[in-house]
This record gives C-alpha cells, structure tokens and sequence, in this order.
C-alpha cells in the first residue's frame, strides 16, 4: 500500500498519546428554554482545542461514536489557520503558534496541514465504533493526501466512497476552470456491516418521475426494468426462449441472460408484472411498482438540488442568528442531513470535532424531530464564537427562529456546554488534586478497563471487570499504605485485586496468596 511521507511525521505519528489529558468543565445546560447548571443533557458542545477535546472524550466515548463528521481547514492558502500543536521537534517548534500562509509565502503549509490532521484523526479512530462510519469533506488541495493518511489510518480497504457535492449552482469566471465541487470521503471500520445498516434514501422527485401510468394500473405508477443481466455467473435456467404477445420469439443478447429463471418468469407474466413495449412485441422488460420502491441507494454525485449549496448554507445561517457574511464557506443542513439519514438509527451518537457553525447538530436536531429519534450530538470548537455562534445557533433551533411565514418551528431538545479544563497531570507528572477525585477515579478506571466509570459506594473501589477489583486508595491530604489493614476493610470479593496506593508493605506471600497487584500512585498510572 503506497504510504505518505512529509515533514514532521516521525514526531506525530504517536503524538496524540503525548496530548495532555484534560478534564471537561461543565458551563451549563440549556433546556426548556433556558440555562442551568445541572448537567443533564448527553448532547454537548465543547470550546477548546479538538485534539485536547478529542483526548478527553475516550473514558466515556471510545468505540461508541457510530457516525463521524468532520470539515477540517481545506489548507487553500485562504483560510489564516493555526499550527499549534505542541509537539517537541525543532522543525515543528517554529510553526507553533504560526499563521499557515499561501503556498508561494509559506512552502511548509502542506506539511503542517498533514501534522495537524493526523494524531486528530487517530483519536477519532479510536472513538469509532466498531461499525462505525467517518464523512470528511475536503476539496482539491489535501484531497489527495487526506486520502493516503485515511488510507494508513484506517485502512485502505475500508474506503467506502469519495463523494462529490456540487456546492455551487451558478457559473462564475475569476478562474481558467469554475470551481463547483468539494468531496465528501467516508470510511467505515466495518464496511460489510455498513452496506448492511446504512439506510436508503427516499427517492427524489426527478428519480420519481421516471414512474408514471399510462394504462391506469390500478397499482399505480411504475416502470419497466430491464430483465437481462451479464452471464458472467449465469447458470441455465436463466437461457430460454420468450414468446411476446405478438408472437416476437425473444433470446437473451449475446453475452447476457435473463435476470430470473423460466419460473420466475412464468410467474411474473401471469401477474401481470411483464411488460413488451407499447407494441406489445418488444424485448421483455420486468414492471417495478413504486409503491414498492423502499429507497434508492445514494450515489457519489450529490447535487445541490437533493442536498443544498453554499449560498442556502449562508441564507441559513442569516436567517437563524442575523449574521449575512460571517463565515465563507459553511455547510448546508440538507448536505449533514443526507448523512445523518444515511449512517444512523435512531439512539446513535454522532460527533463533528471541527463544529464551525453548530449544523451538523441542526442537522440531528431535525431528524430527530422527523422520526422520534434519540440521536445525540458531540460539537467540539476551538474559536472564540463556540458559545456565541455555534451555542447560540442551536438554542435558535431548539426555540424556533425567523418571523412571519419564514417562521421556523422549533426542533426541541438540549444540550451541555463545556470549556476544556485543567490537565488531569501537573508538569511534573504529579496528579493535579484540583480536578477533583471524581475525574482522577474515571481516568484511572479508564486505563485499566477502557470502560466507562460508574461510582460506586464502596470506599476506593473504582468496579469490578473480568473477575478483577479495582481499588483506588488515596487521600489528597496523606500519604496511602497498602497493609493488611487496609485488606481487612475490602468488601468486594474477586479473582485478582488492582490496588493503587502511594506504598506498600504486604510482603510478597500475601500478596502471591490473595492475587494482588500493587500499582504506586502517580508513577503507574498508565498515561494514553
């Protein structure tokens, strides 16, 4: 498999496991129409940076993320975003904190683009369900690098499809060739699996209109679907001759079959389901109802007309906050709905970690409006409008928006704001006491079982899993000692003990009797 190579990737290729771990500091909840501090709702919208964001959802989060949308920086030389990334490498540290500039200013920016996306993608590998699918949009630029880099993240042979959105309805002239096209890249880790649960799409009024009835078939309309196939794989019932009702003797083409045996035939004539043309004469042709048509399978040409463009993304986003000209380049909700319908079933969760304006959670908001559903949302944004835009947006969309006739009905629903917080680790690698022994007690169970973390009421337990207690013994204020003391207090019985504690004094019988590890508080906890 052809891989990619740049500057700077020996340092990133692991980086995302050097990311500080960082707890999230719940700001409130909207709800009912109004804000609360009660932390209630699953659906979030966290401010800060997406690869810290990322890092900080794996306790609760990974293996869960069923869809996966993302609309990283394009890298057109446009755009003024930032290499910030700490990594350690005298050839990165001068791109800290730098401006990427146009290609002719700033040579490197393609290198820098491909270290920004790739411990990022890792981390949204990670929390990928097992089935699940990741939709990237991208245009010309990166196009051909993000491929290579999905290809070795992911693997080639789960590519899906690069799809093609026509984003842009009406001609324009400042370029040799318009630009009307940006692609949407998907992957799945189970791509077998997703052919199997990926919904249909309702067909559109053009692909309807390719049914019609012209002899008032009670059944209503339909159309004729041809009924040869290549013989590749032909067996031989499938090679018969076919007498039209005007006495025409039918054989199938050089090179094909028919698509169903004599049988199958026999039994479709007779319901009337075979249809020879208006001359009655014609080669033979199956008749497809559309009342029978459960959906159409997308194809990798979106057009504007089924999915939107970026002027309707632009009148959205007027219409919703007031803002005409904010943001170049936004997504229409009808292009994030076409994927949302397509992914995802109703009790999924979807996570967009470049959130810009907040539509793919309009997005799911909508559908779950449509069908009931109890998808939720994870947004992630870096800039400073996280709360002032992209919050502000979803509170529109809940309430409803617009005025008169253009009055919007509101979706309902809620969601959780958040500020990424302090590192869970002090420089010095000691535990940082002021997240709270909540947060320590979560990520230490976390790295031991890779689980979500349930409290529980014995004191120090972290749960049980495969026949193993987890105890976390600790004190903020003094320093711990794993003893037979300390034994004697334990309730839950299991196969094996993983204790934490700052010392230990059991001698190596006890402990070989009893099947205890002791793990030294900070030195052993694993850093992911």
């Amino acid at each position: 498999m052809p891989t990619l190579n740049w500057i700077g990737k020996e340092k990133v290729i692991n980086h995302h496991q050097d990311v500080p771990y960082r707890i999230l500091e719940h700001q409130y909840t909207y709800e009912n129409g109004g804000e609360t501090k009660d932390d209630t709702s699953e659906n979030k919208i966290i401010h800060g940076d997406n690869l810290e964001a990322l890092k900080s959802l794996l306790p609760e989060y990974e293996g869960k993320i069923k869809c996966i949308y993302i609309d990283p920086p394009y890298n057109t030389g446009e755009e003024g975003w930032v290499y910030n990334d700490n990594v350690t490498s005298p050839k990165l540290e001068k791109w800290i904190g730098s401006i990427v500039g146009k290609e002719s200013e700033d040579l490197s920016r393609h290198d820098k683009w491909l270290c920004m996306m790739y411990p990022r993608l890792k981390l949204l590998n990670k929390l990928l369900h097992e089935d699940g699918v990741i939709f990237i949009s991208i245009d010309d630029n990166e196009y051909a690098n993000l491929k290579l880099v999905c290809d070795e993240i992911f693997g080639n042979n789960k590519h899906i499809a690069t799809n093609v959105w026509q984003k842009r309805y009406s001609r324009e002239n400042r370029q040799a060739i318009g630009d009307v096209h940006e692609y949407v890249i998907v992957y799945s880790k189970n791509p077998k699996e997703f052919k199997k649960y990926r919904k249909l799409l309702p067909p559109t009024k053009a692909q309807e209109k390719v049914y019609r009835n012209p002899n008032n078939d009670p059944k209503g309309r339909w159309r004729p679907i041809p009924m040869t196939a290549q013989a590749g794989h032909a067996t031989s019932s499938q090679f018969y001759e076919v007498q039209s009702p005007g006495g025409k003797i039918h054989t199938p083409p050089e090179g094909r079959c028919w698509a169903i045996s004599r049988d199958t035939y026999d039994d479709l004539l007779e319901k009337g389901r075979i249809y020879f043309g208006k001359n009655n004469n014609s080669q033979p042709n199956m008749i497809r109802y559309l009342s029978e048509v459960d959906g159409v399978a997308p194809w990798t040409w979106w057009n504007y007309e089924e999915v939107g463009h970026t002027d309707e993304a632009k009148k959205e986003i007027h219409s919703i906050l007031g803002k005409k000209d904010a943001f170049d380049t936004p997504k229409p909700v009808r292009l994030i709905e076409r994927i949302i319908r397509m992914a995802t079933s109703s009790n999924d969760i979807i996570l967009d970690s470049y959130a810009g304006t907040g539509t793919t959670a309009h997005a799911v908001f909508n559908i779950n409006k449509e069908d009931n559903g109890e998808r939720k949302v994870i947004l992630i944004e870096m800039e400073e409008y996280a709360n002032v835009v992209t919050a502000q947006r979803l509170k529109q969309v809940i309430n409803g928006y617009g005025e008169g006739n253009k009055k919007v009905e509101g979706t309902g629903g809620d969601f959780s704001y958040y500020e990424l917080g302090k590192s869970l680790f002090t420089q010095s690698g000691l535990l940082n006491e002021e997240v709270g022994i909540d947060k320590i007690e979560e990520y230490v169970w976390y790295s031991e079982t890779k689980s979500p973390f349930i409290k529980q009421t014995e004191p120090f337990l972290l749960g049980e899993k495969n026949s193993s207690a987890y105890y976390f013994y600790y004190d903020k204020d003094a320093m711990t000692t794993l003893d037979e003391s300390f034994l004697r207090k334990l309730k839950t019985k299991a196969q094996q003990y993983i204790i934490y504690a700052d010392n230990c004094l059991l001698s190596k019988e006890i402990m070989d009797k009893y099947n205890i590890v002791f793990k030294k508080i900070p030195r052993d906890i694993t850093r992911f």
